[in-house]
C-alpha cells in the first residue's frame, strides 16, 4: 500500500472536513489541489467524535472508489447517515473531532480458527468478521482504545456483526485483517 504522507494526511481531513461543512452548514467547498494518492481506489473510514464520544463513523472497508470521492463520501456520510445517530447539526460543528483513516485491502487470516488471537496484531490490525450472512468491522485504532488484547478484540468484531462473541473459532466465520494510517483533525481550529 502507498502511504499517504503527513500532507497528504493534512489533505484528507481538509478534504474531509470540507464535505461536511458543504453539506451541513453550505459553506462553499474548498479549492485543495489533490496529489495522485487521492486518484486511487482506497478503502476508508471517517470517525466523528464529540467531547470523546462516538457521534458517528462510516466507511468503505474495500477500495470501491477514488480516495478523494470516498473521503467525502464517507465524511457526509458519517455525519448524517450513522443509523446508531442523529444528524450532526449546523450548530455542532465547531464541537467535532475526527479521524480519517484510510485502509488497506482486507485479507483473509490464513491460520487454523483456534490460532487466529496469534495472527492479530494490536494496534496494527484491523478486523471484519463475516459469517451467517452478517459482517462486522472494527478499525484498529478501537483495541488500543479500549486496551483489547487479541481474543477480546476477536470477541468484539463478532459482536459487532451481531454474532455470538467466541464465533471467530468456527471455520465458517472468516476473520479478515487490515491496516489503516490514521490523520486526525477539528472544527475548532483551521486544518
Amino acid at each position: 500500500m502507498e502511504l499517504l504522507t503527513p500532507d497528504e494526511g493534512l489533505l484528507a481531513v481538509r478534504l474531509a472536513r470540507g464535505a461536511i461543512e458543504y453539506t451541513i452548514a453550505r459553506k462553499p467547498k474548498p479549492m485543495i489541489a489533490l496529489t495522485p494518492v487521492f486518484g486511487g481506489k482506497r478503502g476508508v473510514f471517517v470517525t466523528l467524535t464529540r467531547n470523546g464520544q462516538l457521534r458517528g463513523c462510516i466507511g468503505f472497508p474495500y477500495p470501491v472508489m477514488p480516495l478523494g470521492d470516498a473521503i467525502e463520501n464517507a465524511a457526509v456520510a458519517a455525519a448524517l447517515e450513522d443509523p446508531r445517530f442523529p444528524g450532526v447539526k449546523k450548530d455542532e460543528l465547531n464541537f467535532l473531532d475526527f479521524e480519517v483513516t484510510v485502509l488497506t485491502v482486507p485479507v483473509p487470516l490464513d491460520c487454523e480458527p483456534a490460532d487466529r488471537p496469534a495472527h492479530v496484531e494490536i494496534g496494527r490490525h484491523g478486523l471484519i468478521a463475516r459469517g451467517y450472512g452478517t459482517s462486522g468491522l472494527l478499525l484498529p485504532q478501537v483495541a488500543t482504545e479500549y486496551h483489547w488484547d487479541a481474543k477480546t478484540f476477536l470477541d468484539q468484531t463478532c459482536r459487532k456483526a451481531g454474532l455470538p462473541a467466541s464465533c471467530w473459532q468456527q471455520p465458517i466465520i472468516e476473520i479478515l485483517t487490515f491496516e489503516g494510517q490514521i490523520f486526525t483533525g477539528s472544527f475548532k481550529g483551521s486544518v
